[in-house]
């Protein structure tokens, strides 16, 4: 309903997406009802016994059809319900975000700090390199 463009409140939304779904579930439960009644086959009638069993098969088809439809009426409520928490519910949204930021920014520091970690220990054995290096008598046979 809220897709045709009506400016609807939030509580007569809810209350139409109420309507809907009680509608719906009568509707199930009572043709539900009746196909039962009707499989019992005790009907007293004065039609012929091949007319009446006709006449039963038809309606059965019939409610069937209408248990389908209101199967299919109560997927819709669900998806419409589902499309209106995801664009509407923003505080949640906001939540997520916020969240995911917070832990985005704990693995940034982490990944910092192993960085830091990492680079100190480099440097310091850069530093050991270097030394030994400058200090060993191959590198005066190399220059020679």
């Amino acid at each position: 309903m809220a897709q045709r463009g009506l400016p609807q409140s939030k509580e007569a939304l809810l209350k139409s997406y109420s309507a809907r779904l009680k509608d719906d579930v009568k509707s199930l439960l009572e043709n539900f009802e009746e196909i039962v009644k009707l499989a019992k086959g005790e009907s007293d009638s004065q039609l012929s016994r091949m007319t009446q069993c006709e006449q039963d098969t038809y309606e059965m088809h019939v409610r069937s059809a209408n248990i389908v439809r209101a199967g299919e009426s109560l997927m819709k409520l669900v998806s419409d319900i589902k499309q209106y928490l995801i664009l509407n519910d923003f505080p949640s949204v906001n939540d997520a975000i916020t969240q995911n930021s917070k832990i985005f920014r704990q693995k940034q520091a982490e990944a910092d700090q192993k960085l830091m970690v990492l680079r100190d220990d480099m440097a310091a054995d850069l530093y050991d390199l270097e030394e030994e290096y400058y200090n060993s008598v191959y590198k005066c046979r190399i220059a020679d």
